[in-house]
């Protein structure tokens, strides 16, 4: 086995960070890690593309390293949000949290350069294990259980993916990871295993169930890379599946409908996270060169605006300790820095004119449109109406305004406001110059000018009557302490169902076996206990019998027998005789058979 990776793989510097973090502690520790993911970004601009790695491993061909635009394009936006994490987590000295996200970003990256089935699966499923420590890191009883299921459906999703990858190499022979044009079994179990980690409906519940019970700095880095490295899977491998449309405009409507109801701001965002998935999604299924980019653009602005908005949640929750919504209200007096930078997020996820999120949803709602699916187009226009009224107004409204609750924490620390504003930055430069972010788009397409008088005219129009049906249905709006039912009660009453029904079903079927055979034995001890004193009655009671005594003297030696046999003092003729008889029988049997 050969191994030749290229130096500067940025997943190894990664792994390597993760390595040095129980060997290094405070300011140092941190400083080391925040230069060791400006290398890695460096790193995977300076990649060449081409493949290295190759390995011949158990009859089938590895490669681990494969660099072209669609993996540079994720490559990048993957490590510049390590480097803004890391930067954000420059006062976090807790190793549990920053060993397990340097893992899952080299993981994250790993699966993004893998070149076949088999490496992209291995990272994937470090993937999932190196994410559920970040959840964990939290150290609340919620937060653990929330790990278990959040572990167990990734688990579950893996095991689908891998069954498929077993069942494709077996009936081509091929290990590649390319596109998959064939719709055999084998794919379908792979592209569910996909949209597991896409949190595609109705596997969506793990996200909104984990992310928000995850640290502050495990919200921001778990808020990028899982469900984008899924987004990064469906374009490699299922571009044009039309059935993914379907399944993006269910999600994009999906995670409005629980956003709106929700109290949590954290749970809000990740809501969000869904929606804003599906139009990715919606634009893999589409599958023409302007749908695929702005699928992996709309990924690389959307994992900038949500970490902004993610770091600005968790510097409200790190700075007061409350996420419901209801808690808070006023923070922009004590904190402005933080209301600006998450403001700026809140209109770039809304797609807002001049933001990143208007120059690359705009491609995804083009290729719908210029390819007449019209129902799509409706919906991805509903949906970007509604992230403007959970996301855009109803985050900001009810955490920095509304009612104040009197709270006055101090602002954000000085890194965290640095990686905010690193972000809010690039959210406002990628909206007003996006010709960087189209130089990196995988695919070679007509050029696109998203800034057309009619494109901002419509748009605003949209963002101006979602803001007034805000505000005109704002009593509805106001969060109450309510449970919201996601399609995870049913799972978790169905298993709570299940588990009830196997205890009594199992249990009572294993308590009736032990009360039938307790019967049976307890007979079958009786019947054998009392045989001899049985047949030595009956014999006492034939012999005297035949001897013409009458009933009451062959009762009486009947009970004379037992007796003497009960007291071991049995007469040495009758014990002969039943010697005798014995041995009669025996012979008889042994000469018949």
């Amino acid at each position: 086995m050969t191994v030749s990776l290229a130096p500067h793989a940025p997943q190894l510097i990664f792994f390597v960070g993760a390595l040095l973090v129980p060997f290094l502690s405070g300011r140092l520790r941190n400083t080391v890690l925040l230069i060791l993911a400006a290398l890695a970004l460096l790193g995977v601009f300076a990649l060449p593309e081409g493949s290295w790695g190759h390995i011949r491993l158990l009859g089938y061909d590895l490669t681990l390293l494969r660099v072209d635009r669609l993996s540079r394009i994720f490559g990048v936006i993957f490590s510049l949000n390590a480097f803004a994490g890391m930067l954000y987590a420059f006062k976090v000295d807790d190793g549990r949290q920053l060993g397990p996200a340097l893992f899952y970003i080299a993981s994250s990256l790993g699966a993004v350069f893998a070149g076949d089935l088999i490496t992209l699966y291995v990272f994937w499923e470090i993937m999932a294990v190196a994410s559920t420590f970040l959840i964990l890191a939290r150290q609340t009883d919620k937060a653990q259980k929330a790990a278990m299921r959040y572990i167990l459906i990734h688990l579950l999703g893996g095991m689908v993916l891998l069954l498929g990858i077993i069942m494709h190499i077996t009936q081509t022979g091929s290990t590649d990871f390319v596109r998959m044009t064939e719709h055999t079994a084998a794919n379908w179990l792979m592209l569910i295993g996909i949209l597991v980690n896409a949190a595609a409906v109705p596997f969506s519940s793990w996200l909104s169930d984990a992310y928000p019970e995850s640290t502050v700095v495990g919200g921001v880095i778990l808020s990028a890379y899982t469900t984008k490295t899924a987004v990064y899977a469906l374009i490699r491998a299922y571009p044009g599946w039309e059935i993914l449309i379907v399944v993006g405009c269910v999600m994009s409507l999906y995670g409005i409908v629980y956003a709106l109801l929700e109290n949590d701001m954290r749970r809000i965002l990740a809501y969000s996270i869904i929606n804003q998935v599906g139009f990715m999604v919606t634009g893999v299924g589409v599958g023409t060169a302007m749908a695929l980019n702005g699928a992996a653009a709309h990924a690389f602005c959307h994992i900038i605006y949500k970490a902004l908005l993610w770091m600005s949640a968790g510097s409200v929750l790190a700075m007061t300790g409350k996420s419901r919504c209801t808690d808070l209200g006023g923070l922009w007096k004590s904190m402005p820095l933080t209301m600006i930078f998450g403001t700026v997020g809140a209109l770039a996820i809304s797609a807002f004119p001049a933001t990143s999120g208007f120059v690359s949803k705009s491609l995804i709602i083009q290729s719908t449109a210029d390819n007449h699916l019209a129902w799509a187009w409706m919906i991805l226009e509903i949906a970007s109406a509604g992230v403007f009224l959970h996301a855009g107004i109803k985050f900001p409204y009810f955490v920095f305004f509304a009612k104040d609750h009197g709270l006055r924490p101090k602002e954000a620390p000085l890194p965290m406001l640095l990686a905010m504003g690193l972000f809010a930055f690039l959210c406002i430069f990628i909206g007003l110059d996006p010709a960087p972010l189209y130089s990196l788009l995988p695919f070679p397409m007509t050029p696109y000018v998203p800034y057309t008088t009619a494109k901002v005219v419509g748009q605003l129009q949209l963002l101006m009557f979602s803001a007034l049906v805000f505000f005109l249905f704002l009593p509805l709006l106001k969060r109450t302490e309510t449970i919201a039912l996601d399609i995870d009660w049913f799972y978790r009453k169905g298993a709570a169902l299940l588990y009830r029904g196997l205890d009594v079903g199992l249990n009572g079927l294993n308590a009736a076996c032990a009360r039938g055979v307790s019967c049976v034995t307890g007979s079958l001890a009786s019947l054998f206990s009392d045989l001899p004193l049985r047949l030595a009655g009956a014999s006492a009671r034939f012999v005297a019998g035949l001897s013409g005594k009458d009933a009451q003297a062959r009762e009486a030696a009947a009970r004379e027998a037992r007796s003497a046999l009960a007291a071991s003092a049995v007469p040495v003729g009758a014990g002969l005789l039943m010697i005798f008889v014995g041995l009669t029988a025996l012979l008889a049997v042994v000469a018949l058979s």
